[in-house]
């Protein structure tokens, strides 16, 4: 009797470890997966490839070339989430750098929070290094332009269905004349049914 109750017992273990049981699968980065339907890593992506495409075919980077005969230089700033979930804006801010930087028509230099970073470290270099290989001061790349944005989601349910319409808003301004040079969006509506 004991014997058989230490079995069923046994065999109840093995079944809910096994139902507990996670499987992960390696994937390509660049494979399109979408479980919950929220806004994800291919949105950030395909958002940002389409918005950068745009902004550097607009008239205000020729017009800059032509005036100052070299690259204009950009940042980034703050890309803004009022949406009605978590979205990590900094993700997306990554992605519209590496559109900027890769596509070789614009030159980027680092937000507010990593100049001070980058100017801690030369200050430490300044004591440290050997004169020769430091970094000197005086020497960093103004921006002409400033990209900042926000995005917005609405939401629409009933039942198990539920639609999702996200809409991201960037624009550019030149940083001495406060103009703005463009602006674009971007939506991205989801159909969701549980």
């Amino acid at each position: 009797m004991k014997s058989k109750f230490l079995s069923i017992s046994l065999l109840v273990l093995v079944i809910f470890l096994a139902s507990c049981s996670r499987s992960v699968t390696r994937v390509s980065p660049d494979q399109q997966i979408d479980l919950s339907g929220r806004w994800n890593d291919t949105d950030s992506k395909l958002v940002a490839e389409e918005m950068i495409r745009d902004v550097l075919n607009r008239p205000w980077k020729s017009d800059f070339q032509s005036a100052k005969n070299r690259r204009p230089v950009v940042i980034v700033g703050i890309v803004a989430n009022r949406s009605a979930e978590h979205i990590e804006a900094e993700t997306f801010i990554k992605d519209v750098e590496r559109e900027f930087i890769n596509s070789g028509m614009v030159r980027v230099v680092q937000n507010a929070e990593f100049r001070e970073k980058l100017r801690e470290e030369r200050a430490d270099q300044g004591e440290f290094a050997s004169p020769e290989t430091q970094a000197r001061w005086g020497r960093e790349l103004g921006a002409d332009f400033m990209m900042f944005g926000v995005i917005n989601s609405t939401t629409d349910s009933y039942k198990k269905e539920k639609v999702v319409n996200y809409k991201v808003n960037l624009e550019l301004a030149n940083l001495e004349t406060n103009e703005k040079v463009w602006i674009g969006d971007k939506e991205i509506k989801k159909y969701i049914k549980n």
